[in-house]
């Protein structure tokens, strides 16, 4: 009993230690960040605090669409050729397109076998065999990714790739090539126009603006706007190659939005 009583005595004394020090740090970080806000001589600055934004707004300058050429046969070696037949027809199609090599890519490109059931005909169950899972074949999946930089010509392109009967053609997405430029861009114009609110809001205070003390940044938004909508079309995946879809390119807004804190001296 006393050996009970002795180490609750330790656990609740370990643990009274462990909240002091806890209080003991927390009061340490509070005081570190409470130092950087205060000037000179102890005491806290007097600041103002202005927002700024800025807003790009651009049409996409390239369209991506991937593809995926399936082909199936006996052995891996003859399902190779025969995918590796198709991609080079789909290849030769891209560069007459006039899209360069390095605006495609292989994104996966896999091997599976192929099983089927083979169930033996029994007139009875009588000494009947049991079915089997038997390999077949083998089935090659190449999976390509392109980028269009001639957006005009984003419809005939993707009806072209129909023509060739390949599987898994995913939606038509229209993008900006160089986003981050037009990032730093909209962040340029919110700081400059915070810069020009805290000059006029320190002029009609009667104060100066000393050195920015605090920034932050909203990354805000890239808002696609469409300025058309497509029409119903099929991409042509049949024998034949159908009529090229018409496709909005429509326009990208980005937003930028900072906070900026001055220290002032009246």
């Amino acid at each position: 009993m006393n050996k009970f009583f002795n180490d609750t005595k330790y656990a609740i004394s370990w643990g009274i230690l462990g909240l002091l020090l806890v209080s003991l740090l927390t009061s340490v970080f509070l005081l570190a960040k409470t130092s950087q806000v205060l000037d000179s001589n102890g005491d806290f600055p007097n600041t103002i605090s202005v927002t700024g934004t800025g807003e790009v707004v651009s049409i996409p300058d390239v369209a991506t669409f991937s593809f995926s050429v399936v082909e199936s046969s006996e052995s891996v070696a003859s399902a190779q050729s025969l995918a590796t037949e198709k991609t080079d027809k789909i290849f030769t199609f891209l560069d007459e397109s006039e899209i360069d090599e390095n605006d495609l890519k292989t994104t996966s490109y896999n091997i599976y076998p192929k099983y089927e059931w083979i169930q033996p005909f029994c007139i009875s169950e009588i000494n009947c065999q049991r079915g089997e899972n038997k390999l077949v074949g083998y089935e090659v999946s190449q999976s390509i990714s392109v980028k269009v930089r001639d957006t005009q010509k984003a419809g005939d392109i993707l009806s072209g790739i129909g023509s060739f009967e390949v599987s898994n053609v995913s939606d038509l997405n229209f993008e900006i090539d160089d986003e981050d430029s037009l990032k730093e861009e909209a962040r340029s114009m919110a700081i400059k126009d915070a810069k020009e609110k805290a000059e006029l809001l320190a002029r009609d205070l009667g104060v100066n603006l000393k050195e920015i003390i605090g920034f932050s940044e909203d990354f805000g938004y890239e808002q696609p706007m469409y300025r058309a909508y497509a029409e119903t079309a099929d991409f042509g995946f049949g024998n034949e190659m159908r009529s090229a879809p018409q496709l909005p390119v429509g326009e990208s807004t980005i937003n930028r939005t900072v906070y900026i804190t001055y220290e002032i001296e009246g």
